[in-house]
């Protein structure tokens, strides 16, 4: 009923990661999260991240309001995991050997984004409700080896980054990547936020200058966030952190691939056919042998074994971002497709045949050896 493009977008029911929403209902009404939750997942969205630090109601009313919107959650697919701390677990009476409070509300799993020892934390994943127990990613990079030491039940344990409000305040990208590789490597399943630019668009707290985990993500297009999370290659369930986002960065989440990297590509308007399918057609991937110069794709070298590509597009100079095709004046070479990461001379035996999209080109910074990509006409 729900999801689209089963292959290709957000929507797909095959793909192993998660675009996830944010709900605060202590902010909004239940009809406004009803249909934020609906149009999401009919976009593909399959979790939610909502939040207890936030909240400053009885048990009573707790339970009450969250199972409702729980419910529905669950009736559309939805995972639920909650935001909590030790002072959470007080306040509502809880204690770690006894999780049922959040079992009752219908919650799929706690974030913990304080945390207590590493005992206890290992101790909550044999919880008989099979609620999972998230660690905070950001903030605890030596706690979980304690955690781990303590021989936790790794079906119900994976970690989640924090969201950073405050301006300036976001990881960076070298910590990021050293931090979400040392979780990985225990096997847990990993989070991060991405967030709206939407003037007005609000999270738990009262400062909202973006909502994202990466520093470097705070201005930048919603697309284009998650498409740098998904070429990380290190974050499972990618997270809208605000509420709610505007109708075209929706369209825009929409159509980014979550199983492999795509870039928005323009394509030069005498591109033969053939160099055209090779572009937007074939999945490419990064070769091993990495160099500073250019991404090469060179499968396409073999698929078009013996095609003549004449030349039609070869500029004195080639520009960073473009993409570039070697014509049969190359001999072995003819086919091979590259993404141009620098300025450089063209001897006159390579077609420039596109450009990817400057807002997204930092990305092909990033691709490891043998990472996939493809492209997809801007």
């Amino acid at each position: 009923m729900y999801g689209r493009n089963p292959n290709k977008s957000i929507g797909g029911g095959k793909i192993m990661r998660k675009l996830g929403v944010s709900i605060y209902p202590e902010k909004s009404t239940v009809e406004e999260i009803f249909a934020y939750l609906k149009e999401m997942r009919e976009i593909g969205a399959t979790r939610i991240f909502s939040c207890l630090l936030s909240v400053n109601k009885p048990a009573e009313e707790v339970i009450e309001d969250f199972t409702k919107i729980h419910d529905y959650a669950k009736e559309l697919g939805y995972e639920i995991i909650l935001d909590v701390n030790p002072s959470v677990f007080k306040e509502l009476g809880v204690s770690y050997t006894d999780l049922k409070f959040f079992h009752d509300i219908h919650a799929d799993g706690i974030r913990m984004d304080g945390g207590f020892t590493g005992f206890e934390e290992a101790l909550m994943t044999y919880n008989p409700y099979g609620l999972k127990v998230e660690i905070n990613m950001s903030s605890r990079t030596h706690t979980i080896d304690t955690i781990m030491d303590y021989k936790p039940n790794r079906y119900q344990l994976c970690a989640c980054h924090n969201f950073y409000p405050h301006d300036h305040s976001g990881l960076d990208l070298d910590y990021f990547l050293k931090s979400s590789e040392k979780f990985r490597k225990y096997g847990l399943r990993t989070a991060a936020f991405i967030g709206s630019l939407e003037k007005g668009a609000f999270g738990p707290w009262p400062t909202t200058d973006g909502l994202c985990t990466l520093e470097m993500h705070r201005h930048m297009p919603i697309d284009i966030q998650l498409k740098h999370i998904v070429a990380t290659d290190l974050i499972d369930d990618i997270i809208i952190a605000n509420c709610f986002p505007s109708q075209e960065e929706k369209e825009a989440l929409r159509n980014v691939h979550l199983d492999v990297v795509n870039f928005k590509v323009t394509l030069e308007p005498n591109i033969p056919e053939t160099e055209k399918k090779i572009v937007l057609q074939e999945l490419h991937f990064s070769r091993g042998d990495l160099n500073p110069c250019m991404i090469r794709s060179s499968k396409s070298r073999t698929t078009y074994r013996g095609h003549q590509f004449d030349i039609f597009n070869a500029p004195e100079k080639i520009h960073r971002g473009d993409i570039l095709i070697d014509s049969s004046l190359y001999g072995t070479y003819a086919g091979e497709l590259q993404i141009a990461l620098v300025d450089m001379d063209n001897d006159g035996r390579t077609n420039v045949v596109g450009h990817v999209r400057d807002k997204e080109l930092f990305i092909a910074d990033g691709l490891k050896p043998w990472q996939k990509f493809r492209f997809t006409l801007e």
